[in-house]
């Protein structure tokens, strides 16, 4: 499973990827997780940040942050 966390380095976009570490932990999964903070990369996926990408697919865009058991919700679809 592939996860990109999409975000130039603010607040919110550290607690998502905080929050992405912790979810893929909890559900005791392989993931290559990548924090992408140029924004040209994430203008492929988003127009607001944080950003998730699952496996090349938007999943989550802007505010508000999902809380831990969305994320994993979002995750869990992906598997």
């Amino acid at each position: 499973m592939e996860i990109k966390v999409l975000g130039p380095g603010c607040p919110n976009c550290t607690a998502l990827e905080v929050l992405v570490k912790k979810a893929v932990q909890e559900l005791g999964i392989e993931a290559r997780i990548e924090k992408v903070t140029d924004v040209k990369d994430i203008m492929r996926y988003a127009m607001s940040t944080p950003g998730l990408v699952i496996n090349g697919k938007l999943r989550h865009s802007g505010k508000p942050l999902p809380n831990l058991d969305k994320v994993k919700d979002l995750i869990r679809a992906d598997l």
